[in-house]
């Protein structure tokens, strides 16, 4: 039966996390399974890898045969390097010791490597966030002069706005005036033409006055008016007289005719 390290799928949808696990080559990739090795998660940079070493290592001494993905994942925690070792060791190349002093140079290696990655990303996250906030910075200082720009339009068509209505309320304040001015254009026109009126007019009196005769003086010129009324009375009553004289003599020569 062909034993192989390989992958299962375990988390969310949009989570993918593995299971690294031994299991017959025939079941279904999230199927059946003989040993749970460890956990693989994608998501995180670096992937987090949470693997047993000497349960892994034994696996592979007995022949089970890692997929692709599963072979970088134990090349990259040592297991390959190590058991490569061991081979080593077999065959007589060099001691154990020798493999256990070359293993752990390798393992500061790759800690030293991974350290690096590790501080090149903060690095590279803390340059990006201050090139983000540089950039922000500067779209807000844009933001905040175009914000300027347009209060000082706005503040200059209010103060336009405010002097143009100044300018309203004058003229309509203004033209009562002109009215007036105009109505009192004819009445002045009337007043320098009713000044000579006026002074002849106080002129004529004092002539008047000379001539004027006295309340007393009044009954005397009066009083031989209503005598010569009087005497006219007996005029009139003469004229009658003639006139019945005249008829008489009138019937008289009818008398003797």
């Amino acid at each position: 039966m062909p034993v192989k390290i390989r992958l299962a799928r375990r988390g969310r949808k949009f989570s993918k996390i593995y299971s690294i696990v031994v299991a017959d080559s025939r079941a279904p990739r999230d199927g059946r399974f003989i040993e749970v090795l460890g956990q693989y998660d994608p998501n995180t940079n670096p992937a987090t890898i949470v693997l047993d070493f000497d349960k892994s290592l034994e696996w592979l001494q007995k022949g089970a045969q890692p997929t692709d993905t599963c072979r970088a994942i134990l090349s990259y925690k040592g297991i390959m390097y190590k058991k490569h070792l061991l081979e080593g060791v077999k065959k007589g190349a060099f001691d154990e010791a020798e493999a256990d002093r070359r293993f752990q140079n390798w393992l500061k290696e790759k800690e030293n490597k991974i350290q690096d990655k590790v501080e090149k990303l903060m690095s590279g996250k803390e340059a990006d966030k201050k090139v983000r906030i540089e950039a922000e910075t500067k779209v807000r200082e844009a933001r905040q002069l175009e914000i300027e720009k347009q209060r000082a339009e706005l503040l200059k068509e209010e103060s336009a706005a405010k002097a143009g209505a100044t300018e309203a309320e004058e003229a309509v304040a203004e033209e009562p005036k002109a009215e007036k001015a105009v109505a009192e254009e004819p009445q002045i026109q009337e007043a320098k033409a009713e000044v000579p009126k006026q002074e002849v007019a106080d002129e004529e009196p004092e002539a008047e006055t000379k001539e004027e005769i006295t309340p007393e003086e009044e009954p005397k010129k009066e009083e031989p008016k209503a005598e010569e009324a009087v005497a006219e009375e007996p005029k009139a009553e003469d004229s009658k007289q003639e006139e019945a004289g005249d008829e008489s003599v009138t019937e008289k020569k009818e008398d003797k005719a």
